[in-house]
C-alpha cells in the first residue's frame, strides 16, 4: 500500500532565546502545537508524480501482482513502470475525487479511471 504520511507537531512547548518574540521582561514567547499524523494513501498529481513516496506497512495492503479494479493511482504508475502521459483530476456531483489516467501504448491509448483513488473502469484500444 502506498501512502502519505504528515506530520503535525504539537501539544509541546518550547522556550529558546530564539524561539520567539521577547516580552517585557526579555523571556522568549512559548510556542505550542498538537502532534498529528495522517495516513492517507499516496495520489497522482495532475503531472502523473505521487503526492508522496512513502509505503505503509505492505502486510496492511500486500502490493498488487496485476492492474486490476480496486488498486490505486499510484500503484496503477508503480505497475505500468512509467509515469502517464497525462493525468485528469476532478470532482464528482458527490464530492468524490475522479481520476483519469491516460498512458499512449503502441496498440493505442488506454485509460484507467479512478473514484476516490480506486481504479473503477479500464478502457483499452477497441473497447468502448
Amino acid at each position: 500500500m502506498l501512502g502519505g504520511c504528515s506530520v503535525d507537531i504539537g501539544g509541546f512547548s518550547f522556550a529558546s532565546d530564539k524561539a520567539g518574540p521577547a516580552d517585557s521582561t526579555g523571556s522568549t514567547t512559548p510556542r505550542s502545537a498538537s502532534p498529528r499524523v495522517q495516513t492517507q494513501e499516496a495520489r497522482l498529481t495532475s503531472d502523473g508524480e505521487c503526492d508522496a513516496d512513502v509505503s505503509l506497512d505492505s502486510a496492511t495492503r500486500p502490493a498488487p501482482a496485476a492492474i486490476a479494479e480496486g488498486i490505486t493511482e499510484c500503484e496503477l504508475v508503480k505497475l505500468k513502470g512509467a509515469k502517464p502521459t497525462d493525468v485528469l483530476v476532478g470532482e464528482s456531483g458527490k464530492g468524490q475525487r475522479e481520476t483519469q489516467v491516460l498512458y499512449s501504448e503502441p496498440g493505442g491509448r488506454e485509460i484507467y479511471m479512478f473514484t476516490d483513488n480506486r481504479l473503477t473502469r479500464i478502457v483499452k484500444p477497441g473497447q468502448g
